[in-house]
């Protein structure tokens, strides 16, 4: 009986020794297992990367993909519509009865005299706005589609910190807007009691002001049935100076311009 207990504690004892052993042996495989697959991986970043363990190759900037980053270059040319290459092109494209490639090439036509438009209006404007000088590196002239569709002329008055922005727009959203400020003819007031937008009239023209904390002044001055025209002031420090400032611009002038009545 006693020989029958040593030997079943001898079992047992080796038992759970080769246990022990077992899970050492099973957590060293696992740990190699690891350190081949972390090993495996750094190497495949490094291939899709193009760098190596010297660094060899760090000066070629790369994303996620491997792709290099562009670092820089001078974008596109400016290159409006050709009214005369169009409209020569049109009639070329009629008489051979290519009736969509004429219409096309008007389309075209008629654009690049909208751009011209543009400019001109913006050449027609003063230099300087309340003390400001003009930026002309700000200077836009854009456009969608032909129609005025999409307009927009923009130029910037700044120094220091004080700016004075011009933008000539046609916006149907914007237009119902303001239209909708001038017909219900009512004003708003912040929390504060002090008011934020109100009706006004800029040369004879109905208009729309507003004063904001964190933008200055905005003033809307409807030109005609789609022309919208709009001044900023950033840093004027009564409505009276923002006025003053916005009737420098000769609305007169580029009502007919672009033959708006």
């Amino acid at each position: 009986m006693k020989t029958l207990k040593l030997t079943l504690c001898l079992g047992i004892t080796l038992l759970c020794c080769t246990a022990v052993q077992s899970q050492g042996f099973l957590k060293k495989v696992k740990e190699a297992a690891n350190k081949a697959l972390d090993k495996k991986t750094d190497n495949s970043t490094n291939q899709q990367t193009g760098n190596t363990n010297d660094n060899t190759n760090t000066n070629s900037p790369t994303n996620n993909t491997g792709r290099p980053t562009n670092k820089g270059g001078q974008g596109l040319i400016s290159t409006p519509p050709n009214v005369k290459d169009n409209l020569t092109s049109a009639e070329t494209s009629f008489k051979s009865s290519s009736y969509s490639d004429a219409r096309y090439a008007l389309q075209q036509a008629m654009l690049g005299v909208e751009l011209e438009i543009g400019h001109e209006i913006l050449k027609s404007l003063p230099n300087t706005v309340a003390g400001l000088a003009k930026d002309s590196a700000s200077d836009q002239v854009t456009a969608t589609g032909w129609g005025w569709a999409g307009l927009t002329i923009q130029r910037v008055y700044r120094t220091g910190d004080k700016q004075f922005t011009f933008t000539l727009a046609n916006n149907s959203m914007w237009m119902a807007a303001v239209n909708m400020f001038l017909t219900n003819g009512a004003y708003a007031q912040s929390n504060s009691g002090q008011q934020n937008w109100k009706q006004t009239k800029l040369k004879g023209h109905r208009a729309v002001i507003e004063y904001s904390e964190s933008s200055g002044y905005k003033l809307s001055v409807p030109l005609g049935q789609t022309s919208l025209l709009m001044f900023e002031g950033i840093n004027f420090a009564t409505e009276a100076d923002m006025m003053k400032a916005a009737e420098q611009i000769d609305l007169e002038k580029i009502k007919k311009s672009l033959g708006e009545k």
